[in-house]
C-alpha cells in the first residue's frame, strides 16, 4: 500500500490550486451565473441561494471528493440490471448526505451567528513568511480530515482497529461529515465569497441553507457519475472485485490512503512553502 502514499505525495507536487479554482471553478461559475461570480456582489437571498449551489458545483473536482466517492466503488453490488444497481447506489449516497448536511448546516448556523469574528472573514494582502488566520484554520481542518482518511484507509487493511467494521452506514455518515468539513477549511475564493455574504447577513437560517446547498452542489456531479458507473459497469466491477477476497478492501484503502496523504502534505506542509516558510518540491504555486 506504500504506492498509494507515494501517489498522494506526487499529487501534491503536481496539484495546481490556481488551475482548479480559477480555470475550472471560476469558468464553471461564471458560465452558469452569466457574470463574474467572484467579484459581483450577491444581491439578495434568491441570488445567494443560487450562488451557493453553483459555487459548490464549481468546486466539485477536488482530490478529497474523488477519493470519498472512490471508496463507494466496492458497494456497487451485483444486482441483475443496471437500474437495480443504480438504485442500490442511492442508499449509501443518502447516508453520506446525512453526515454532509449535518456538518454544513451546523457550520452555516455558526457563520450566521458569529461569522464576522471568524478567521475566514478576514481579508487583506498576504505577507511572505506569515500564515494568516484563515489559512491556519485550513491547516487544522484539512489536517484532521486528512488524518481521518488515512486512518480509515489503514483500518480497511486491518492495520489499525476499524471503528466502523460492523457499521457500514455509520462509515458513510462519517465520510459525509468529512465532505461537509471541506467548507470549514477550504479557502476557495467562491466559497469565501459565500461565507462573507452569509456572515454579513447575520441570519443563521440563511447561513445553514446556503452552506447545505454549497455542499450538495459539491457532490452532485460525482453522485451522477457514480450512479452512471453503477448502472453501466457495476456488474462487471463487482465481479472483478469479488474474484479476490481482499480486493474490495484494497481498492477502498488505496483511495483513502492516497487522499489522506495528499490532504495532510498539501495543507500542512506544501502550504508552508506557499507562504515562503519552507521549501517543497511543487511544480506550481
Amino acid at each position: 500500500m506504500w504506492w498509494s502514499a507515494v501517489a498522494g505525495f506526487l499529487l501534491t507536487v503536481l496539484w495546481s490550486a490556481r488551475f482548479v479554482d480559477s480555470v475550472i471553478g471560476d469558468t464553471v461559475a461564471n458560465s452558469l451565473l452569466g457574470h463574474d461570480a467572484e467579484n459581483t456582489a450577491i444581491s439578495g437571498i434568491g441570488a445567494g441561494v443560487l450562488f451557493a449551489f453553483i459555487s459548490g458545483l464549481a468546486g466539485t473536482f477536488t482530490a478529497c471528493n474523488i477519493a470519498v466517492f472512490g471508496t463507494m466503488a466496492p458497494m456497487l453490488g451485483r444486482a441483475p440490471t443496471g437500474w437495480d444497481r443504480t438504485r442500490a447506489t442511492l442508499r449509501p449516497l443518502l447516508w453520506l448526505s446525512v453526515g454532509m448536511v449535518a456538518v454544513s448546516a451546523l457550520y452555516g448556523v455558526l457563520v450566521g451567528l458569529v461569522g464576522t469574528s471568524m478567521p475566514q472573514f478576514a481579508s487583506g494582502p498576504r505577507t511572505p513568511g506569515v500564515v494568516p488566520g484563515y489559512l491556519v484554520q485550513s491547516m487544522v481542518v484539512f489536517g484532521l480530515i486528512g488524518l481521518s482518511m488515512l486512518y480509515l484507509g489503514l483500518a480497511a487493511l486491518r492495520i489499525v482497529p476499524d471503528p466502523f467494521a460492523e457499521r457500514p452506514t455509520a462509515r458513510m455518515v462519517f465520510l459525509g461529515a468529512l465532505v461537509g468539513g471541506f467548507l470549514i477549511g477550504r479557502p476557495f475564493p467562491l466559497f469565501r465569497h459565500m461565507f462573507v455574504d452569509a456572515a454579513e447577513r447575520g441570519d443563521p437560517l440563511y447561513g445553514a441553507g446556503a452552506f447545505v446547498l454549497q455542499s450538495l452542489g459539491n457532490i452532485v456531479v460525482m453522485a451522477v457519475l457514480l450512479a452512471l458507473v453503477a448502472g453501466v459497469f457495476g456488474g462487471r466491477l463487482a465481479r472483478w472485485l469479488s474474484r479476490t477476497p481482499s480486493r474490495a478492501s484494497t481498492v477502498t484503502a488505496a483511495g483513502l490512503v492516497a487522499a489522506g496523504v495528499f490532504t495532510v502534505l498539501y495543507w500542512d506542509v506544501r502550504l508552508l512553502a506557499f507562504m515562503d516558510l519552507i521549501w517543497y518540491p511543487a511544480l506550481w504555486r
